[in-house]
C-alpha cells in the first residue's frame, strides 16, 4: 500500500528508499535522540508522563483515551514485574496504518516504548503483532536485532543504568486479539478471550502484573513528543485533539494509501490528498473510523473535520481511523451483508449475544440482500441489536450492531426496496 505523509511519524521518511526503516537512517532522523535526552537527564519519570499528558495524545487504536493518563495508572511503587505492551494486532477492516510503521519506521515504535518503559518502571516490552502481516513482523525483529547492537535495548542502557528489552510475539490472524485482555490472554498462550474488567490491565494484566497496552502509533508519537516538546504537538491538532493522525483511506479513490495529518483536517481536503473519488464518481457514504464505525452519508462528511469530536457529534467515530469511501453505485445492503459477516465469523463465542447474535444478524442480512427478505426483517435487526449491545465482555457485539443500526438508519430506503422489490435500489447494479 503506497504511503503519502506530511506529519510527526513519518516526517522525514522517504518511503521510496528501500533502507528507510533502517537504524542508520532513523538515526539521521534525529531518532533516538529523545531517549537519549531522557536518560542522559535522568528525566523523573512523572516529568515524561507530565509530557505525554499535555501533549492530548489520544490513543490511536480506537478509543481515543489520553494516553498520558492511562500511563498515570501503572502502580509506581508495585515491587514485581511490570510491562508495557504494544498492540500491533491490527485486524479491523479497512485499517492498515499499524504495519506501514513497521514497515518503514519501527524505531520510532521502539524508541516510544523505551520511553514508556522508562516513564512507568518496566523492564520488559511485547510488541504483539498481527498474525497476517509476517514481513512486518520479520522486519521489527530485525530493527529489534539493530536497537539492541547499537545500545539502545537490553541491560545499562547507553551506560546510564536503565534496562529494558523488548519482544515481539507474532499472532495468529483472530480479530478478537485486537481487543487488550484477548490480546494477554493469547500472549500468555491462551485461547484468545476477553477477561472480564474490572480488574483492569494496569492492576492485573499480562501474567497476572500491572500492564499498560497502547497501540502502535501512540508509542510511535511518543519520541515526537519528547524531542519537540508537548506544546509543538498539541498545536499541530486542535484543543483536545493533539497531534497527528494516520488515517488509511480506501476505497473509490484514485489514490488510497496512509495520510498522516493533523486532526482537525477537514474531510474534503484528506478526499484530495486521495485523488479524489475514483471515476469522477459521486460520494455516497463513508465509513469514518474503521467497520465498526457508524456509516455518515456523504454529504455528512463532506462538512465534518477529521478528529475525535467533531466525528462523534454527528453519530460516528474516529476509530482506528480507516475511512472507507463509497460512489453511488456501492449496493448499502451487500456493503452491510459483508461486514455482518465478517463479525459473525470473528466472534470468539465465549458469550452468548454476540455468539448467536452475530449469526442472527448476517442471516437476516443475508436473506434480505438474497431477494427473501420480509417486512418484519428491519424491526427484528434492531431487536436483536437491542439485546447485544451492552451485554457482554467486550465491545465485540457493539461493533456488529454499530453498522447494522447506522446502515439501516442513513439508507433504510435500500433495505426496504430490496425487501418489497427483490432486488437492488441501484441502478445496473448486480448484487
Amino acid at each position: 500500500m503506497a504511503v503519502f505523509v506530511k506529519g510527526v511519524i513519518f516526517d522525514g521518511v522517504d518511503t521510496t528508499q528501500p533502507d528507510c526503516w533502517r537504524l542508520a537512517a532513523y538515526e539521521a532522523r534525529g531518532g533516538y535522540q529523545a531517549l537519549r535526552s531522557i536518560l542522559q537527564a535522568q528525566m523523573p519519570q512523572e516529568d515524561v508522563i507530565a509530557e505525554v499528558k499535555n501533549s492530548g495524545l489520544r490513543g490511536r487504536g480506537g478509543a481515543g483515551f489520553p494516553t498520558g493518563l492511562k500511563w498515570s495508572f501503572m502502580p509506581r511503587s508495585f515491587p514485581g514485574d511490570k510491562y508495557v505492551v504494544c498492540n500491533t494486532d491490527e485486524g479491523e477492516p479497512g485499517t492498515f496504518k499499524d504495519r506501514d510503521i513497521l514497515r518503514y519506521n519501527p524505531h520510532a515504535l521502539i524508541e516510544g516504548m523505551i520511553i514508556a518503559g522508562y516513564a512507568m518502571g518496566t523492564r520488559v516490552g511485547y510488541n504483539y503483532i498481527h498474525g497476517e502481516i509476517f514481513a512486518e513482523y520479520e522486519l521489527f525483529e530485525a530493527a529489534l536485532d539493530e536497537a539492541r547492537a547499537a545500545g539502545y535495548l537490553g541491560e545499562n542502557i547507553l551506560g546510564t543504568g536503565f534496562s529494558f528489552d523488548l519482544f515481539a510475539h507474532h499472532g495468529y490472524g483472530a480479530y478478537i486479539c485486537g481487543e487488550e485482555t484477548a490480546l494477554l490472554e493469547s500472549l500468555e498462550g491462551k485461547k484468545g478471550q476477553p477477561r472480564f474488567k474490572p480488574p483492569f490491565p494496569a492492576s492485573f494484566g499480562l501474567y497476572g502484573k500491572p500492564t499498560t497496552i497502547n497501540n502502535t502509533e501512540s508509542f510511535a508519537s511518543v519520541p515526537f513528543i519528547i524531542r519537540d516538546g508537548a506544546q509543538k504537538f498539541l498545536e499541530a491538532g486542535k484543543p483536545n485533539n493533539g497531534g497527528t493522525k494516520l488515517f488509511s483511506v480506501s476505497g473509490h479513490v484514485n489514490r488510497p494509501g496512509n495520510y498522516e495529518v493533523p486532526l482537525g483536517t477537514p474531510f474534503s481536503a484528506l478526499l484530495e490528498m486521495a485523488g479524489g473519488m475514483k471515476d469522477g464518481s459521486r460520494l455516497k457514504a463513508v465509513i469514518p473510523g474503521g467497520s465498526s464505525a457508524p456509516v455518515l452519508p456523504g454529504e455528512v462528511m463532506m462538512d465534518l473535520t477529521m478528529d475525535y469530536d467533531s466525528i462523534s457529534k454527528a453519530g460516528s467515530m474516529l476509530g482506528s481511523g480507516a475511512v472507507i469511501v463509497m460512489n453511488d453505485q456501492v449496493c448499502m445492503v451487500k456493503a452491510l451483508e459483508r461486514l455482518a459477516y465478517f463479525y459473525h465469523e470473528e466472534s470468539c463465542g465465549q458469550c452468548t449475544p454476540c455468539r448467536e447474535g452475530t449469526g442472527w444478524l448476517y442471516r437476516v442480512i443475508h436473506r434480505i440482500e438474497n431477494g427473501q427478505g420480509r417486512p418484519e426483517d428491519l424491526d427484528l435487526l434492531s431487536s436483536v441489536g437491542n439485546n447485544m449491545a451492552g451485554r457482554t465482555i467486550c465491545a465485540l457485539a457493539d461493533a456488529a450492531v454499530f453498522p447494522v443500526r447506522s446502515f439501516t438508519k442513513h439508507f433504510r430506503d435500500e433495505f426496504e426496496y430490496h425487501i418489497e422489490h427483490r432486488k437492488c435500489l441501484v441502478e445496473h447494479k448486480w448484487c
